[in-house]
């Protein structure tokens, strides 16, 4: 470096561009340690969350799993006495009971839910709107609501107990989370699909069920068996509606039970017996809506991949 060259005033854009270094790295620093706390707070929340569902299943199947048998999963029950107290049969019609409860409600709430779903993602009206605050309202209702609505109208309709009521009482509380996972989906379909379907001269109705839901699929599945699996788990509808039932009976318009129902007597029995098999009961209860859950994202993942 000669003498010309150190009598030179300082460049100013160097000057600028290493003030701006120091604040890009500062920044980066602040951000490094914000995601840092962030992430240590979700890491901490997944542990608080998962330690309590640990115990949860580690208590159902330490207590549970001693009582599930063959005959557990496909007799009826039979009433205990003091003289036999640990007969106590088993949850097959409880089993057949809740297929035939959640399946009828399903049948409702599926179709509804998914038009409902359509319609809100379509239309930005005011009546779209209001749906749509209906559907949010009642996704956050006691679900216990449902079952005093259906027992007003259902059960004193029909004068007596039924399968069917409890049915419309589930679908009621399925129709507002299918309508809400069919609109997100829907309206994720791309525009340009919509558009090239109508660009080629098909009608609107046409694109929708050629184009539009058979893309939305995947996510309208996963809503439904959510859904479904919410419902099988729900206790407080079914008090006031579906009766009771000892028998296998698939008949809706009878009486007939299911299997929270059966955990809920159950577990305020008096036989001891009766008290362990609730856990048995809960277990494969856990385990139906598990295996719900893990088809819904199978299947869900697997169609998105095909449509890649």
């Amino acid at each position: 470096m000669t003498v010309f060259d150190t009598q030179l005033p300082p460049d100013p854009m160097l000057e600028r561009r290493r003030l701006v270094q120091e604040a890009s790295a500062k920044k980066l620093r602040g951000r490094k340690i914000r995601s840092s706390v962030f992430m240590s707070s979700l890491s901490g929340a997944l542990v608080v969350s998962v330690i309590p569902l640990g115990f949860i299943i580690a208590a159902l199947i330490s207590k549970g799993a001693s009582v599930i048998s063959g005959t557990f999963l496909t007799a009826t029950p039979i009433q205990p006495n003091l003289l036999d107290q640990d007969n106590i049969g088993g949850i097959g019609n409880a089993i057949t009971g809740s297929l035939l409860v959640d399946g009828v409600a399903a049948l409702i709430a599926v179709p509804l839910g998914v038009l409902i779903g359509l319609y809100l993602s379509e239309s930005d009206s005011r009546p779209s709107a209001i749906l749509r605050a209906v559907a949010e309202i009642m996704t956050g209702l006691p679900s216990i609501l449902f079952g005093v609505f259906s027992y007003i109208y259902i059960v004193t309709a029909m004068k007596g107990y039924s399968a069917l009521a409890a049915s419309i009482a589930l679908s009621m509380l399925m129709t507002p989370v299918i309508t809400k996972a069919a609109e997100t989906a829907l309206r994720d379909v791309p525009v340009t699909l919509k558009e090239a379907g109508l660009a080629l001269g098909a009608r609107q109705s046409k694109v929708t069920l050629k184009v539009i839901l058979p893309y939305a699929f995947p996510g309208v599945f996963t809503g439904v068996l959510l859904a479904l699996a919410r419902a099988i788990g729900e206790t407080a509808p079914l008090l006031f509606v579906i009766g009771a039932s000892i028998i296998y009976d698939w008949n809706p318009s009878h009486p007939n039970t299911a299997m929270p129902l059966m955990i809920f007597n159950y577990a305020g029995s008096f036989y001891e017996s009766q008290q362990a098999a609730a856990w048995g009961v809960a277990l494969t209860l856990v385990t139906i809506v598990f295996a719900l859950n893990m088809i819904a994202r199978l299947v869900a993942a697997r169609m998105r991949r095909e449509q890649r």
